[in-house]
């Protein structure tokens, strides 16, 4: 079951030019935006403390054995050219394939709702802490510019069009199949004898997780192709559908 460390910026310095608040408020409503892509499509999380540093957040990042660190920002001008830029970026570390890959996701992925799809880039840096110091692949994602009108509107109106597009990149990079979230609701296992099998991917040959028992209660937070996505106990996978009814 995957895994990813999710720290939205603690950044309340800075301010929107629109006046809806800083970064950091900015970047944890995206955060929570796209918490139910992660519950629908089975990858488990952790996250920063909004009222710690960057510094704290790769520590608590790095106290679990995580797969994926993923830094969400919105980026600043520099004073010679302040609210005149516009765009994406997102960083890895350099020598990273898992993270020049996942970078390479994001940027595609946000490239089909960012009005500039040009000027949707990945870079590759060695000066950003939450790039180069997560135990895990880690990307950094600068997204818009939050001193810039037209980039700061864009974020504050497409924010769930933003965090399926970062949970899209996420389940190809995690080899998953993408699933729109659903209303989670309540199911219980009913089988005739044996167990049934809770696995990593929706695929008869893929690695088991758990055994549910018949009666297991469990919570469905999405369906593919038969299979729904399935939240026990510490875990979240995928289970036979048609031995789960919903209560």
């Amino acid at each position: 079951m995957p895994t990813v460390f999710l720290s939205p910026s603690t950044q309340d310095w800075n301010p929107y030019v629109t006046g809806s608040g800083s970064e950091e408020y900015q970047m944890n409503l995206l955060t929570d935006a796209l918490i139910p892509y992660l519950d629908a499509n089975a990858i488990r999380y952790g996250r920063n403390d909004p009222d710690g540093t960057a510094a704290d957040a790769i520590r608590r990042g790095n106290s679990s054995n995580y797969d994926f660190y993923l830094a969400l920002h919105s980026n600043a001008s520099p004073e010679a050219t302040a609210g005149r830029l516009r765009g994406i970026i997102v960083f890895y570390y350099p020598g990273s394939a898992k993270g020049f890959r996942a970078a390479e996701l994001i940027a595609d992925e946000l490239r089909a709702i960012y009005p500039l799809p040009e000027l949707v880039t990945t870079r590759p840096t060695t000066s950003l802490g939450e790039v180069r110091r997560p135990s895990a692949p880690s990307v950094l994602a600068e997204i818009g510019y939050h001193d810039n009108y037209d980039d700061a509107r864009w974020i504050e109106n497409n924010r769930e069009e933003i965090a399926a597009a970062l949970a899209r990149a996420l389940t190809e990079y995690f080899d998953v199949p993408f699933i729109q979230p659903v209303e989670p609701f309540p199911a219980v296992v009913r089988l005739n004898y044996g167990t049934l099998n809770l696995r990593e991917r929706p695929d008869s040959a893929a690695p088991i997780l758990a055994d549910l028992p018949n009666g297991a209660r469990v919570d469905v937070y999405g369906e593919w192709d038969g299979w729904y996505v399935v939240h026990w106990r510490d875990y979240a996978g995928y289970a036979a559908a048609a031995y789960i009814d919903r209560e």
